[in-house]
């Protein structure tokens, strides 16, 4: 098997795993190469007692990878929002938390988003369709699923996809238990069961050979990395820059379970309430993400996400036992302006056996679905390249041996 050639995926988060698995159900060799010690990308979950990701996480239930886990047995135990908490949404609105949003806001989600045109802006889109309180509204809301600091200023068509899904009771957003971590955890040891070469802490600074040896390469790497590797500086596309607050309080009452900032773009949720393994008992873990726009500093992100801990959570300040800050840019999913949509994205295939995977490439889905989608097809692609040569060999064979065959009898008659 090492003598054959072999399908090379670079990078080892879900888009690269996916991509592995994909590629070796189908019998060929892969190497996965993967620069940090860990598999995962953004899916990786710090070590304990914390048990956090880079910025909120969600496993939507409606969407393709949910049904491609589940058919491997890879889902794994699945968190949802228990009904007892759903009473405990709230919506900063007017300054103040309020236990609903603009009556039409979840009438809004629910027009089909094939009546959102994809060249007009949701703003625009939105304000016609509901009134402009209801579509500045729904574009914060849907900054949950975006990371982005002007929802309304993206294609209607893209926006109202995403606003299908995140508004949609009961909600599709899961969890899976213990983190993401372990998800990827499963994912990694199928990669292995069905005999995937991982190799971690191996940075891959130089495109490794492919093409003389019909030997695929999929580059399932940040678009920004992608951009180096490959050489190509026309690698880019919109994304989001958003503020990460991700804190533990010890418990004193439970107080919202969610604070959408509908005054702003910005998303505070307490997931011990889905998992309570996530921290230690006796505390609760929150993470929140506040986009941020041009010029606008992380510290201006995390203010927002404190003046929301003031409003749903008093006297917060005296229960913290553990906080982290960070920021999140160009690692946040693609966004598509008016007049684009996932196809305009960079392409996966590049090309010359090189293959593009990620979140922010030309794959339909929404927030993680784009990387499991674009690393599904990098990987039927890369099959496809390699089983070519053998087949073309396999025709030339069997095309000889008819011809000598039809010689043979021929010369009888």
């Amino acid at each position: 098997m090492d003598a054959s050639p072999r399908v090379t995926v670079v990078g080892g988060g879900l888009a690269g795993l996916a991509a592995a698995i994909t590629a070796a159900e189908s019998g060929v060799p892969v190497t996965l190469y993967e620069g940090h010690r860990a598999l995962g990308g953004r899916a990786r979950t710090a070590e304990g007692p914390y048990l956090t990701n880079e910025g909120p996480h969600a496993l939507y239930r409606q969407g393709p990878h949910w049904a491609w886990l589940r058919r491997r047995g890879l889902l794994g135990p699945m968190a949802g929002s228990p009904p007892r908490e759903l009473p405990r949404i709230r919506f900063h609105r007017g300054g103040v938390l309020r236990r609903t949003p603009p009556p039409g806001l979840f009438a809004l989600s629910l027009r089909g988003v094939g009546r959102a045109p994809v060249d007009v802006d949701f703003m625009t889109w939105a304000t016609a369709t509901a009134g402009r309180e209801t579509a500045r509204a729904a574009a914060h809301y849907v900054a949950v699923a975006l990371f982005h600091h002007d929802p309304g200023a993206l294609s209607a068509a893209f926006v109202q996809e995403r606003l299908r899904r995140a508004a949609a009771l009961p909600p599709e957003a899961r969890f899976p238990v213990g983190g993401w971590g372990r998800l990827v955890d499963r994912m990694a040891g199928r990669a292995t069961e069905l005999g995937v070469r991982v190799e971690t802490s191996t940075r891959i600074d130089v495109l490794p050979e492919h093409s003389a040896q019909d030997a695929p390469v999929i580059v399932a790497t940040s678009l920004e990395a992608a951009r180096r590797l490959l050489g190509d500086d026309g690698l880019t596309w919109t994304g989001g820059r958003t503020a990460l607050l991700d804190l533990a309080l010890r418990t004193d009452g439970q107080g919202p379970l969610f604070v959408s900032d509908l005054d702003a773009p910005g998303w505070l949720e307490r997931f011990t309430a889905h998992d309570p393994t996530l921290a230690p008992a006796g505390e609760q873990l929150f993470q929140g993400q506040f986009p941020l726009g041009p010029g606008q500093s992380r510290a201006e992100g995390v203010a927002r996400g404190e003046h929301l801990l003031d409003l749903g959570f008093p006297g917060w300040r005296e229960r913290v036992v553990w906080r982290c800050e960070s920021l999140a840019t160009g690692r946040t999913g693609a966004v598509d302006p008016p007049g684009a949509t996932w196809r305009d994205r960079p392409r996966i295939d590049r090309g010359d056996g090189v293959y593009l995977a990620g979140d922010q490439v030309a794959a339909p889905g929404v927030l993680s679905e784009v990387s499991f989608n674009s690393g599904i097809e990098a990987a039927t692609l890369a099959v496809r390249r390699l089983r070519g040569p053998v087949v073309r060999e396999r025709a030339v064979r069997e095309t000889g041996a008819g011809r000598t065959e039809a010689g043979r009898t021929g010369a009888g008659a």
